[in-house]
């Protein structure tokens, strides 16, 4: 399928600079480039590339002066990353959906699936379960005894959602992603730890994305919650009784164990590790590999372990490279102060 560059600019209200007429059909980065291809620029990094690239179409923002001429044309607008993301979408929904249930799919005798689903071999919907509306299971995806999953969801091969648990509308469970496994608690006897069940649930809410061998686990009691919008990358480990708020995203290995709540719209760098029974204040952004042993106020941008502000933390590291040579220059004042001691 083609588009012109007047359908996708009429489409993301963008302003044409150069040939109405040229037409894409796939996408491309902009230094891999190939005519038919759509490409963007929005890092400043990749600017170069745009005098060189072969695409026929790049998305550029409204401030981009070239400096030299550019051969492809361009469409700018507000936000070139936010509105390829739109086009991107527009493209996928373009695919036609798969529904029906094959003959290899498992859906118990009391469970309930709705309209225009699709359960693809070996997927399976337990005893009591509930699987939405137009809702996709892979290979091998599981929706467990009495949990539920509502209507345009996505369970790519391997991801299971444990008995009893809730995932709300249009989530995206990615390969090997678990909800509800049992939250990590044990008591310490004279023979070893003894089992405390975990008795709680998990609460994904609407139009969450949780990436490939991303735990969520069940709480001891009540319920851990992913808020809505909320978006997990892959390898990332949420405690029991945890509550993430809405639109907080996390890079690949964040930690954060037990009983902690983070606030809505937080950023978290990739291996974070976030200590339990704490709180995250809202709008918190924490830097990659940042270690926090305590709660942190909302508005904060941090960095490092314990974590601090950023202009600090990168001024510290500066002068943490320099420690050998200073501590060899402070090495040389002490004998030359002793030196001045034993003359005078």
């Amino acid at each position: 399928m083609e588009f012109t560059a007047k359908q996708i600019a009429t489409f993301i209200q963008g302003e044409i600079v150069g040939d109405e007429h040229a037409t894409v059909h796939t996408f491309a980065k902009i230094e891999e480039g190939v005519p038919g291809a759509l490409s963007f620029l929005s890092n400043p990094k990749y600017t170069p590339y745009i005098y060189e690239t072969r695409s026929s179409i790049v998305l550029v923002n409204r401030d981009f002066v070239p400096e030299q001429e550019v051969k492809a044309t361009l469409i700018k607008v507000d936000n070139a990353y936010e509105s390829l993301a739109k086009l991107m979408t527009l493209y996928e929904q373009s695919h036609p959906k798969r529904t029906g249930i094959d003959p290899l799919a498992y859906v118990a005798p009391t469970a309930k699936v709705g309209k225009d689903v699709y359960l693809a071999p070996f997927s399976c919907v337990g005893d009591g379960a509930e699987v939405g509306d137009g809702t996709e299971l892979h290979p091998h995806a599981t929706v467990s005894r009495n949990a539920k999953v509502g209507a345009g969801c996505i369970l790519y091969p391997h991801a299971t959602v444990y008995h009893d648990c809730r995932v709300g509308d249009r989530c995206i469970l990615h390969a090997g992603c678990v909800i509800g496994a049992d939250g990590f608690g044990f008591a310490p006897t004279p023979d070893g730890y003894e089992k405390i069940p975990q008795i709680g649930i998990v609460i994904v809410e609407d139009d969450v994305e949780i990436g490939a061998n991303t735990c969520v686990d069940r709480a001891t009691m009540g319920a851990t919650v992913i808020h809505r919008g909320v978006k997990l990358d892959n390898l990332i480990q949420i405690a029991h009784n945890d509550e993430i708020g809405a639109h907080t995203v996390m890079a690949s290995q964040v930690g954060i164990a037990g009983s902690t709540k983070v606030g809505e719209w937080c950023m978290f760098g990739g291996q974070v590790g976030i200590a339990g029974h704490i709180r995250i204040g809202d709008k918190v952004n924490l830097g990659a590999q940042s270690g926090v042993p305590g709660s942190i106020k909302e508005g904060q941008q941090l960095i490092g372990t314990p974590p601090m502000e950023m202009k600090p933390y990168f001024k510290a590291q500066a002068v943490f490279r320099r420690l050998p040579e200073m501590y060899a220059e402070l090495n040389a004042l002490r004998k030359e102060v002793e030196e001045l001691k034993k003359k005078g």
